[in-house]
């Protein structure tokens, strides 16, 4: 059986590409908001599963966005506060620095609760969707086309080009189905505390609760 880890020592700077809610912070954005709208019960349902397989993504999405329909854009402010990091995320940010690799995310959830989160973090690559808003108010869609199972590919595919990264020194990390296609293309693929989905078909599963527990394999990997 081939090594997932072997073809990555060849490359001394690696492209390390992580889906976002459930895998590198601990919530679900959008249940997040739904709370706000009373919906949470019935978008957590979907959102689950969503990630099973069970459901086509970009339907889902528009589904539980629209339950999101009039609660004032504010509140995206407040769910930012509840966001908190994947235990291990620091670790992982920490070596990916002192080795010259680069980190990414791409997302099903929303540019404006990531794209705050990964400023403060340094990370210049990021995907996900937008919330559409007028008159200060979320009307209950998405804005521009949904980033979905084959939108994370090609963010992947794109954030490599841009770093001048070969697809083959790629690390892609995810938990729901809508990961299936950028963990397919990855030059390795993490499920990580992953639906059975996923797990079965990535390179390697972790099962949590750090991400950091994927350095001491690379490191072994790479002597």
């Amino acid at each position: 059986m081939t090594d997932p880890f072997a073809a990555l020592a060849a490359y001394p700077r690696l492209l390390v590409c992580s889906d976002v809610d459930s895998t590198f912070i601990g919530q679900e954005v959008i249940e997040l908001i739904a709370r706000r709208a009373g919906t949470e019960a019935e978008v957590a349902a979907v959102t689950a599963a969503a990630m099973r397989g069970e459901l086509d993504f970009a339907a889902s999405l528009r589904a539980r966005v629209a339950t999101l329909a009039g609660l004032p854009v504010a509140v995206l402010a407040e769910v930012r506060k509840e966001v908190t990091l994947t235990p291990g995320v620091p670790e992982l940010l920490r070596w990916a620095a002192e080795h010259g690799h680069v980190v990414a995310l791409v997302s099903g959830g929303f540019h404006e609760v990531i794209d705050p989160l990964a400023a403060t973090l340094g990370i210049r690559h990021v995907r996900a969707n937008r919330l559409a808003v007028r008159d200060g108010l979320l009307t209950g869609e998405v804005d521009g086309p949904i980033i979905d199972r084959a939108g994370k590919a090609v963010a992947l595919r794109q954030f490599a080009a841009v770093e001048d990264i070969p697809l083959s020194a790629t690390i892609a990390i995810g938990d729901g189905a809508n990961d299936l296609d950028m963990l397919a293309l990855a030059g390795l693929s993490v499920a990580f505390a992953a639906k059975p989905v996923v797990a079965e078909r990535a390179d390697i599963a972790l099962p949590g609760p750090r991400l950091d527990d994927l350095l001491p394999l690379l490191e072994l990997a790479r002597g």
